[in-house]
């Protein structure tokens, strides 16, 4: 009977870990400027009986590093296509399910209470408007989206020369929003998304699409992920009709 017992609490701890692996937490690394409409979904999808993903947001280049490191994440939402390319190269997502089902703008912003409108056109002078010592925030282009966004529309209006020099070059969206709202920078270059969840600061204007490559948010499972159908499920999720009202309401564009 003993020698029974034992063989029955042996199985059992086989068992339990793959029927419990079904239903583990997953990891979800993902750009900044996806933190609040992430979070909601993320509830969302935890009020239909599954585990509560757990989030870490910040700027796409640290994340798809970290992947490429060996971080354990199973699901990676780039805001930009490039960081995206780079962990495929890699082998590091599963390409099968990479799909970019969502957008943004690109905005310059100041301070709410300092906010005059900006007409953004070839040849507008945005260095006078920065005065002698002022700067404008957005993230550092080396390594994160928008601030490659915000390069390639400032070299389009014919700004970027004179405005490198004046950038404070921040690590995500969100640090670059934080540096306006605290009046350290007198405008900012985000997405508009990150510029309608602050009270502390206004769009003044908005780049014309012309002047950059559409801003778009790559979605894929990871290669480590690969079997599990729990990412694949919670992808199918945020990319499919039930998110969709929830990524309307933080802004975000729909692709067609």
């Amino acid at each position: 009977m003993i020698f029974r017992r034992a063989l029955l609490a042996c199985a059992l701890a086989f068992a339990i870990p793959g029927a419990a692996k079904a239903q583990e937490q997953l990891t979800v690394f993902a750009a900044a400027s996806l933190t609040d409409a992430l979070r909601a979904l993320g509830l969302a999808w935890q009020q239909k009986g599954n585990p509560a993903p757990r989030f870490s947001f910040a700027a796409s280049s640290g994340l798809a590093r970290q992947i490429e490191q060996g971080a354990p994440a199973d699901l990676f939402i780039s805001a930009d296509e490039p960081w995206a390319d780079y962990l495929q190269e890699r082998n590091l997502l599963v390409n099968a399910t990479r799909v970019s089902p969502i957008g943004n703008s690109l905005v310059l912003i100041s301070p709410a209470g300092a906010a005059r409108p900006v007409a953004l056109a070839r040849g507008t002078d945005l260095v006078a408007l920065l005065g002698p010592q002022g700067r404008i925030a957005t993230g550092d282009p080396a390594h994160v989206p928008v601030g490659r966004y915000a390069q390639a529309a400032l070299t389009w209006m014919g700004q970027w020369d004179a405005l490198a020099p004046r950038l404070a070059r921040a690590d995500s969206v969100r640090s670059a929003l934080l540096l306006v709202e605290r009046g350290e920078a007198p405008y900012g270059i985000v997405y508009g998304t990150d510029a309608a969840i602050s009270q502390g600061v206004r769009v003044v204007g908005t780049f014309p699409a012309e002047s950059h490559t559409p801003v778009t948010y790559p979605f894929a499972v990871t290669r480590r992920a690969e079997g599990n159908a729990q990412a694949r499920a919670f992808l199918a999720f945020l990319t499919g009709p039930e998110a969709r009202p929830t990524w309307e309401r933080f802004g975000f564009r729909l692709a067609q």
